[in-house]
């Protein structure tokens, strides 16, 4: 495990240069893994006859060819079916349906005249929203062990339609990945991702470009469960060189002692741009209901962790869920991250909308076809 640790640590390494050099590379480039392990080979990305010296290799194991890699489109989105490797985290997964969501950038925005601050620290200037592609992917089960502690595997939860209003379920190996996150890459492998419901979603056509084409079941379950997956607004912000990523989602509304309440799952992404090593120590949320009430969370780390940020493993992602008891709300707050040399510093957490849907109808109890 330790030579697999250190094979996946150094294709992140890998993979970030693989995405500061697309211009001009030579394409298509081999992709390639050490058997039974999902653990990618920097070395084996230039060339299958290259190998992985011992260090980097899992003892006893082998390279096989995964696919080839294509070029990342600039331009246009992905189809279903397209197989990827994940440029931050690293995991091999396939493209479901996409998403166009509004994206509001306030680093974008930063260069326009701000108006007075607010007490929670945030400018009230104006983030105008572009629009930005995402996409409903299946992550390969096989690559999970290695992801688990930098990305949440089991994020996409929902809410249980039984008398429990507080009850999730969850769909593992389900996430949502931006068009720059994707590195395209093809395989002659008929079942390329392992993940229960790969076959059940996609058929596979040899006639097609990428050659897995959407079965009846995987339209179908995204019809039924579109107001409980849909990705409409992601908010961006970057404080030191700590960007923090926040995508909210309704999850529905329960009634619990003679009252409503509204449930809603936010992903959090926080990326550490610079080559110096941080350590996120503490959150501190502020919750404003439509009912006038401001509640005031704070606590160590995320989710029970602490993860540190370094160069080599820059990023750390996780969901988590609010209630409240009003149709609408807004969030915001700040993570604190400490140096190596003790000193802390307060990373902003970009505002957004807690908003529930006015036709809203009752929340999937499991997977609809």
């Amino acid at each position: 495990m330790a030579g697999c640790s250190a094979a996946w640590r150094a294709l992140g390494r890998v993979i970030r240069w693989w995405s500061r050099s697309l211009t001009g590379a030579r394409w298509p480039r081999p992709l390639c893994a050490a058997a039974g392990t999902g653990a990618f080979s920097p070395a084996a990305i230039t060339t299958t006859r290259r190998h992985l010296s011992s260090r980097n290799r899992p003892e006893g194991k082998v390279l096989e060819t995964v696919g080839v890699f294509e070029v990342p489109k600039q331009n246009g989105k992905y189809e279903t079916g397209q197989l990827f490797l994940h440029s931050v985290f690293g995991y091999r997964g396939v493209v479901l349906f996409p998403w166009q969501a509004r994206l509001y950038d306030r680093d974008v925005a930063s260069a326009a005249p701000e108006k007075a601050e607010n007490p929670a620290g945030h400018g009230s200037k104006e983030v105008k929203g572009k629009t930005h592609t995402y996409y409903q992917v299946l992550i390969d089960a096989r690559d999970c062990p290695h992801i688990s502690q930098r990305s949440q595997t089991e994020a996409v939860t929902f809410l249980a339609n039984h008398d429990d209003s507080r009850a999730l379920y969850a769909i593992p190996g389900l996430d949502y990945v931006s068009h720059e996150d994707i590195l395209p890459y093809t395989s002659t492998d008929q079942v390329p991702i392992q993940h229960e419901l790969f076959e059940r979603f996609l058929l596979y056509d040899q006639t097609k470009a990428p050659p897995f084409v959407a079965r009846e079941t995987l339209r179908a379950w995204q019809e039924k469960n579109h107001p409980w997956l849909e990705l409409s607004d992601v908010h961006r912000e970057t404080t030191e060189n700590i960007r923090v990523t926040v995508i909210p989602f309704y999850m529905g509304m329960r009634e619990a002692q003679n009252s409503h309440v509204y449930w809603w799952r936010y992903c959090i992404r926080l990326e550490n741009l610079d080559s110096d090593v941080v350590q996120l120590r503490e959150r501190h949320w502020r919750i404003f209901s439509l009912s006038g009430t401001l509640e005031t969370v704070r606590g160590r780390g995320v989710v029970g962790r602490e993860p540190v940020l370094s160069k080599e493993q820059p990023a750390f992602q996780y969901s988590s869920h609010v209630s409240l008891q009003a149709s609408s709300g807004h969030m915001w707050g700040t993570f604190r991250f400490e140096r190596p040399d003790g000193s802390h510093f307060d990373v902003r957490i970009p505002p957004f909308s807690l908003e529930s849907n006015k036709d809203e109808k009752t929340p999937p109890s499991g997977l609809h076809w």
